[in-house]
């Protein structure tokens, strides 16, 4: 038998994931290069291992690079869903057409996502974040005001809304200076 030096580790929280839907590479090439209005990328931001199991749903447009949050009670897909219903109420019908996702059980809502919501859903490969990367750069930022370890359960919906509100009134070279605010509404306005 070998001898351990250290400590034992406990073995880490496997993440459930599903194997169904639609993959990225089905998604047409117009949502890559972002010349078109209405892709979001989803995913969810979580409180550190241990603590409660609040967290919240995060989506950015892909071309604008709007960012917007919606605290969730846990990482179940009914949860995701609500999520998503609070999200899509809050803009004009067109303003989602597809969402990438990862594999996490969250999304496993998928499929009501596209029948109530009209909006198709792509899933990235494993391990391949950078397939979602304004998302995952966007959660960075999120992360400045709200740490890994930071308990979600005690972070208000103004909190919240206030550091999802900073990140969308900076000025962005990708976007010619203008906020992601600023070229959002631009896009809206478009849709009326």
């Amino acid at each position: 038998m070998l001898r351990h030096k250290g400590k034992r580790r406990k073995p880490m929280e496997a993440r459930e994931r599903f194997l169904v839907g639609t993959p990225i590479r089905q998604r047409p090439k117009e949502v890559r290069k972002r010349k078109t209005f209405g892709h979001c990328e989803l995913d969810t931001v979580v409180s550190s291992r241990g603590k409660s199991k609040a967290c919240a749903a995060t989506f950015i447009e892909r071309k604008t690079r709007l960012y917007f949050a919606v605290k969730m009670p846990d990482r179940t897909a009914r949860s995701m869903e609500i999520a998503f219903d609070v999200a899509a109420s809050q803009y004009p019908q067109g303003a989602f057409k597809t969402a990438t996702t990862d594999r996490g059980k969250e999304f496993a809502c998928y499929t009501e996502l596209e029948q109530f919501h009209n909006v198709n859903v792509f899933f990235a490969d494993p391990y391949s974040s950078w397939q979602r990367g304004s998302n995952e750069n966007a959660n960075g930022l999120l992360r400045e005001f709200f740490p890994k370890g930071h308990d979600f359960a005690r972070v208000t919906d103004e909190e919240l809304d206030e550091a999802v509100r900073l990140i969308n009134h900076r000025p962005r070279k990708c976007l010619d200076w203008k906020s992601a605010y600023e070229a959002f509404m631009e896009e809206l306005s478009h849709l009326a």
